[in-house]
Parts: C-alpha cells; sequence; structure tokens
C-alpha cells in the first residue's frame, strides 16, 4: 500500500512544522546609558519577558533600541534578547 508512506511523511512534515514555530518565554534586557554631562543617573538596565517565536520575539525586542539627545544629555537604549 502507498498511501502509508505518504501519509507518514505528511504527519513527520506537520509535526516539525508546528515544532519550529512554538512560541517560547525569552528575556529582553534593555541597558540605558546616559552621557553629556555631570551627575546623570547611572547605567539602567530593564528586563521584561516575551513569550513569542524566537524570531518575533528579537524583532520586538530589538525594535526598543533608541537613541536620544536633549540639551546636551544622549541616552542610549541597547536591547538583547536572552
Amino acid at each position: 500500500m502507498k498511501l502509508r508512506p505518504v501519509l507518514f511523511s505528511v504527519a513527520a512534515f506537520l509535526l516539525l512544522t508546528s515544532l519550529a514555530s512554538c512560541t517560547r518565554d525569552f528575556i529582553c534586557e534593555c541597558e540605558i546609558v546616559y552621557t553629556g554631562r555631570p551627575n546623570l543617573p547611572d547605567t539602567t538596565i530593564n528586563s521584561y519577558s516575551i513569550t513569542d517565536t524566537k524570531k518575533n520575539a528579537q524583532k520586538l525586542c530589538e525594535e526598543n533600541s533608541t537613541e536620544f539627545e536633549e540639551m546636551g544629555i544622549k541616552s542610549v537604549e541597547t536591547c538583547e534578547l536572552y
């Protein structure tokens, strides 16, 4: 019977596809550094969790990385996924 190997192949493909796109919990850690003037706050690290696929979680996390400057004070926020 030739149908059995085809069904097995389809089932294996579906299983592998579903496992590859499973959501998991990740930690996004953002480091904020202030420069430009004396007596600015120390480097700050904020962490939060993201439940998603690794690709989407990495995109969401890294999109929070920013640079901002106002009145001579520069803040750089660098976010990485763990």
